[in-house]
C-alpha cells in the first residue's frame, strides 16, 4: 500500500517524477523545454506551488495565469485543451504510481480545477488581444 503525501519532500517527489516525463512528451514537451531555461529552480517554484497548494505553507509566490498566457502567447495560441488534457493525465498517472490518499486525491482535484482556470484564461486572452 502507497502512503499519502506527507511533507515537501514528497511533493518534491511528485514534482520531479513527473517532469522528467513531461520534458520528454512528444506532445507537450516542447512547450515546456523552450520556455524553461533553468529547471532546477523551476523545480523547486513547482514544489513551493504545490506544497503551499496541499499544505498551506505559503512558499510559493507567483501568478501561475500570467506565466500560462505569456507561454501561449509566445507559441502563437496554440495550446490547447488536448495539451491540458495530456498534462492532466500524466499528472494523475504520477500521482497514482507514488501515492494514495486524501492529499494525492486533493493534488488530483485541484490539478482539474487549475487546468480548466488556467486554459479559459488564455482562450480569452486570446481574444482580448484581436479584439
Amino acid at each position: 500500500m502507497k502512503e499519502d503525501l506527507r511533507n515537501r519532500e514528497d511533493v518534491y517527489l511528485l514534482v520531479n517524477s513527473f517532469y522528467k516525463k513531461v520534458r520528454k512528451n512528444p506532445e507537450i514537451g516542447y512547450f515546456f523545454n523552450n520556455s524553461i531555461s533553468d529547471w532546477n529552480a523551476h523545480l523547486s517554484k513547482l514544489t513551493d506551488f504545490w506544497e503551499s497548494n496541499l499544505f498551506f505553507a505559503g512558499t510559493y509566490a507567483g501568478n501561475p495565469q500570467r506565466a500560462h498566457v505569456k507561454i501561449d502567447q509566445e507559441n502563437g495560441g496554440k495550446i490547447d485543451q488536448s495539451h491540458f488534457g495530456t498534462w492532466l493525465n500524466m499528472w494523475f498517472e504520477t500521482i497514482d504510481e507514488l501515492f494514495e490518499g486524501e492529499l494525492a486525491e486533493r493534488a488530483k482535484h485541484n490539478a482539474r480545477k487549475m487546468s480548466t482556470h488556467l486554459y479559459i484564461k488564455m482562450f480569452q486572452s486570446r481574444h482580448v488581444q484581436k479584439g
